[in-house]
């Protein structure tokens, strides 16, 4: 399926060098995560895709969510034992869990402090992969408290 939208049309080219077609399953799941870039749980993006395609079942939305995943898309973002969560925005960036109502909210990293290079890592120690992870109260929960002060680099997390 081809859309005359450029990010569309991008989003089909990646999928097909996957090795996979994009569907009109496919493309009404990635467009519900463009649509509102809120970050939201596989059973959120059914409920937004099952008005434009009443067929839709859990089951397709979430193999379209692995696809999109796969094909690098879109980012699975974990908290805890939270259900994961799907983000769209595939620049350089962290994410603010909010303890409260969990909202999610994307964040990016300070200037000058992109990557790892700034942590000292044990020698022969390669990152494959580098997530960095906020939380506390959102500017509803916290009654527009102001901006916390935890530093960043207190809350980072690794994965590998």
């Amino acid at each position: 399926m081809r859309n005359g939208n450029p990010q569309s049309r991008a989003a089909a080219e990646t999928i097909s060098r996957g090795g996979f077609r994009m569907t009109k399953q496919r493309q009404e799941v990635y467009d519900a995560l463009l649509r509102k870039r809120d970050h939201p749980t596989a059973m959120e993006v059914f409920l937004r895709v099952k008005d434009r395609l009443p067929a839709i079942s859990l089951a397709t939305v979430y193999n379209c969510l692995e696809t999109l995943t796969r094909c690098g898309l879109v980012r699975q973002v974990s908290l805890d034992r939270a259900a994961v969560r799907y983000c769209p925005n595939l620049h350089r960036h962290g994410h603010f869990f909010c303890d409260s109502c969990g909202t999610v909210i994307d964040v990016e990293e300070p200037a000058g402090e992109e990557g790892t290079a700034h942590y000292r890592l044990p020698e022969r120690c390669v990152v494959t992969q580098h997530e960095f992870t906020l939380r506390g109260l959102c500017p509803r929960c916290s009654g527009g408290a102001a901006r916390s002060r935890v530093s960043a680099s207190a809350s980072r997390a690794f994965s590998t």
